[in-house]
């Protein structure tokens, strides 16, 4: 059975160039968009694109719903089944465009990939996540063992997190020569860190207690003085694997070298809970407990701005909007206090509470 159709490949290909060049999306992002156009092909069974017809979208709709994950063994997610047919109507809407496709497909057919209302709120609808507090988070630092060089590195990307909010991608990508150990600060330059968007900036480890960073300035220094690593090698090395006596694969030591995903990084993270029997928070998790310390520690709009972009955002709202949540114990408390007389608020941080609630009312 033949498992492509040579003209979907050569026009799927000049549209991940389009969305590359021109949308400026990343590659991980054209991925999703590859994937979703897949998934139809399949289903199609490699019917040519020119072929559309709006009964097709009807249809894939019905078989995304049936399907299974094929790691977990349960039914697609509503928000996967959504994000799904958003790009498969994005690209029907760009092929209804082009030369060679504007005569034979309809540009109005491809709303028929759209979820139903119910359905696209339960698939966007915010949900809470596991957060965990610094106290945990201490926790499962001290649990960490500390001896050879693979278990240094292990626990002090877990303290680097904690002390910076940096993503998993960044973190795979840091070298010795961005971290400041004086300013205790993290240069996060896009040329050579992989940050969101691409993004340059610069963040100082935020206040967390004396455990992370004694913990970060005792690896920094093995790296430097151990290990002879110089300014261009990476902060969080690669493990070295070789066939062991016993011929098996095992690692013996480091290398100079990058991970190539953050794969690596997850594991560990998965690792360091479990030993101290707590529940697995994944590294972005860390991101969320540094805005609700925030949320604590600052007292007017300013110190919240620094904060906010600390962590990279270039407004305040995505820290409050995409972050902020609050906890169901402070939910609690902060509603009960509204009864109480209270001083007057500040006008910057009442801006902030307006602009947020406005979009949250757009949305």
């Amino acid at each position: 059975m033949i498992k492509y159709n040579t003209n979907n490949v050569r026009i799927n290909h000049d549209y991940c160039e389009f969305l590359k060049e021109a949308k400026r999306l990343s590659d991980v992002s054209v991925d999703g968009v590859t994937k979703a156009i897949n998934r139809l092909e399949e289903y199609t069974q490699y019917k040519d694109f020119k072929q559309f017809h709006f009964q097709q979208a009807v249809g894939f709709k019905k078989h995304l719903m049936g399907q299974k994950n094929v790691l977990s063994g349960k039914p697609l997610s509503k928000a996967t089944i959504n994000t799904t047919l958003r790009h498969l109507k994005a690209f029907f809407q760009w092929l209804a465009q082009q030369s060679g496709y504007r005569s034979r497909i309809n540009y109005s057919d491809a709303e028929y990939f759209n979820l139903s209302k119910k359905d696209v709120r339960i698939a966007t609808a915010k949900r809470k996540k596991p957060v965990p507090t610094i106290e945990q988070v201490n926790q499962t630092l001290n649990a960490m063992p500390c001896v050879t060089s693979i278990e240094m590195r292990d626990r002090s990307l877990v303290a680097f997190t904690m002390l910076t909010g940096a993503r998993d991608r960044a973190i795979a990508s840091v070298k010795l020569k961005h971290i400041n150990l004086a300013e205790q600060s993290f240069y996060q330059d896009a040329r050579e860190v992989q940050t969101k968007f691409s993004k340059t900036f610069t963040t100082y480890f935020f206040p967390v207690g004396e455990l992370a960073l004694n913990i970060l300035a005792d690896w920094i220094k093995h790296l430097n003085e151990e290990l002879s690593f110089g300014p261009d090698d990476p902060l969080f090395p690669k493990t070295r694997v070789k066939n062991s006596p016993s011929y098996k694969f095992e690692p013996m030591g480091l290398l100079k070298e990058h991970w190539s995903t953050a794969g690596p990084i997850r594991r560990i993270f998965k690792q360091a809970f479990k030993a101290a029997d707590l529940p697995y928070y994944n590294p972005h998790s860390f991101r969320n407990t540094l805005v609700r310390l925030g949320e604590k520690l600052c007292s007017n709009a300013e110190e919240f701005k620094a904060w906010s972009q600390n962590l990279g955002h270039e407004g305040v709202l995505t820290t409050f909007y995409s972050y902020g949540d609050v906890v169901d114990y402070r939910q609690a408390e902060l509603i009960k206090n509204l009864s109480q007389p209270r001083v007057k608020q500040d006008q910057d941080m009442e801006a902030i509470i307006e602009a947020t609630l406005k979009k949250m009312m757009d949305k």
